[in-house]
């Protein structure tokens, strides 16, 4: 399956070609990536800054099981200048970004699941 976010063989391969396991690992990203944006969102609003480089850190994590690295080195950036308090400027950039490709990796997941 072709596709422009996610990394199928990097999720078969941590999930050992288990489509239960795959499925599982699916249901779980969708929901943490929609908590996630919607955190994100607030703190910025909010300026709670050092709660958006938290949050970043956690988003990594799942963001990366999916194999989407990009995403994950800018997560990790806005970690680590959210936490610092600088750079303030980029951090929407980041967050939008974090909504907008989720959003599409969820649909790109759910079209690979039917594969399965």
């Amino acid at each position: 399956m072709d596709s422009e976010i996610i990394n199928v063989s990097y999720i078969e391969e941590v999930c050992d070609n288990s489509s239960e396991l795959i499925a599982d690992m699916v249901e779980i990203f969708r929901d943490q990536v929609c908590e996630f944006g919607t955190s994100m969102k607030n703190m910025l609003k909010d300026e709670q800054y050092h709660e958006l480089g938290l949050m970043a850190h956690k988003a990594k994590s799942s963001v990366a099981i999916m194999g989407m690295e990009q995403l994950a080195r800018s997560l990790k950036e806005l970690e680590i200048n959210a936490k610092a308090g600088e750079k303030t400027d980029s951090y929407r950039k980041h967050v939008d970004d974090f909504i907008d490709q989720t959003g599409k990796a969820v649909k790109e997941l759910e079209a690979y699941l039917k594969t399965l």
